[in-house]
């Protein structure tokens, strides 16, 4: 038995080793939808806690009452951000996705009230300006998924007031797009489109496909990579400079 559950960590580890691997996103999307049916148990095998971890940090900043909220779950996959959310109480959701076969999983869960085929990067998001009290991002930050670029997508859907939360990979091979990415999450703080809430970095994002992806001070037996969660609030209003908003 224990032979069986390294092996099936075996596979799991290489197959997510060669998803991180691909850096053009055709064959991103093409590789998702052959992994779709595999997808959460491999990623419950790897231990992958970035979707409880990112709704656990936007819903205790959430004003509202759950059933009031309206939230968008972007690169939704098969829906285990949705999972967490219901979970929570929240049940107004709308999902979007890259991959037919992976909103396939996403629409038989019935969590969703709408789900939508959208590439993120190479068209808007098919939703009018201010739509969601919330926007999710979980676990498609990376090379050769959503280009930093999409980022100011993910703002013109959000209400004004609103949160958007995302996460990102830590792990050496990442931390380039990461230091991308920071950088069009500051820019935008700069131009005060939003203001950062919160920045939370996790040791045990989930568990490492390498050796050399390994947290420090962890053994490679059992390995986790690193991660972050952030948080982000809309401006609520445009401020005109030199005009004080009236009391």
């Amino acid at each position: 038995m224990a032979q069986e559950e390294d092996q099936s960590l075996s596979e799991v580890l290489a197959r997510v080793g060669a998803s991180h691997g691909i850096n053009d996103l055709a064959h991103k999307l093409h590789f998702y939808d052959s992994w779709a049916p595999d997808y959460d148990q491999d990623v419950a095998t790897l231990q992958y806690r970035a979707p409880r971890l990112a709704v656990d940090c936007l819903t205790q900043a959430l004003p509202g009452p759950p059933h009031a909220t309206l939230i968008l779950d972007v690169a939704c996959g098969t829906g285990l951000v949705a999972a967490e959310l219901q979970a929570r109480g929240f049940l107004q959701l709308h999902g979007v996705d890259g991959s037919p076969a992976m909103l396939e999983q996403a629409r038989a869960r019935g969590l969703y009230q709408q789900l939508s085929l959208c590439i993120l990067g190479q068209e808007p998001l098919p939703s009018p300006e201010g739509t969601f009290d919330a926007v999710l991002m979980v676990g498609a930050l990376s090379d050769g998924q959503v280009h930093c670029s999409a980022i100011p997508e993910l703002l013109r859907v959000t209400k004004p007031g609103g949160l958007v939360c995302l996460t990102t990979r830590t792990n050496p091979s990442n931390l380039r797009y990461k230091k991308e990415l920071e950088a069009t999450l500051d820019r935008l703080e700069q131009a005060r489109e939003w203001e950062r809430l919160l920045a939370w970095p996790v040791d045990r994002w989930e568990l490492a496909t390498s050796k050399l992806e390994v947290v420090p001070g962890t053994s490679d037996s059992d390995g986790f990579i690193s991660g972050i969660v952030y948080l982000y609030r809309k401006q609520e209003v445009a401020q005109v400079e030199g005009v004080k908003p009236s009391d």
